[in-house]
């Protein structure tokens, strides 16, 4: 992987979406098609071989590559959304945030015990949309798990969170300030 070039068109923006934080704007490495092309060709290596059936992408960022992969892998892609935005039955697991509850639904027909997943996202801070997004696809009983990034913000240690024995892997790891 080349990190540099992804370093290099990562946007950060100081003091967004509060004063203190610093954002790490992936869409900069969505409008180019070297990054692009790069994060795809990554990503497919890292798990061309795990047998994956399924790719749940979490909104809104996370349906960018998680499609793509999907569609790479020869696998199918799942939406992860908020409450009311998909139009069929749903299944949903609510988790706490720093200012209250929020929740996130997958359609009940989407997942099933002989899948292998892989859930992917953009960031990972704290982690908790990610773990509600683990659990609620736990409900399905698939046959294995995975977690992917694109980022990790180290020092906000939100990796473990996630149960012992997942495999969560990021492509960048960064400090988060």
């Amino acid at each position: 992987m080349n990190k540099e070039l992804l370093l290099a068109n990562l946007r950060s923006i100081p003091d967004f979406p509060i004063p203190g934080i610093l954002f790490r704007d992936v869409t900069t490495l969505f409008k180019s098609h070297e990054c692009l092309k790069e994060l795809e060709d990554t990503l497919y290596e890292m798990y061309k071989d795990k047998g994956i059936t399924k790719v749940v992408g979490i909104e809104s960022r996370g349906f960018i590559m998680g499609a793509s992969l999907a569609i790479r892998l020869g696998a199918g892609f799942v939406l992860a959304r908020k409450p009311g935005k998909l139009p069929a039955e749903t299944i949903q697991e609510s988790y706490q945030k720093e200012y209250g509850v929020d929740t996130i639904e997958i359609h009940k027909d989407s997942i099933s015990s002989d899948d292998v997943v892989l859930l992917h996202d953009d960031l990972l801070a704290t982690g908790g949309t990610m773990l509600a997004a683990y659990n609620l696809v736990q409900k399905f009983a698939p046959k294995a798990t995975y977690i992917n990034f694109i980022i990790e913000l180290i020092d906000l240690k939100g990796r473990a969170i996630f149960p012992e024995g997942v495999e969560v892997s990021s492509l960048l790891c960064l400090d988060g300030e």
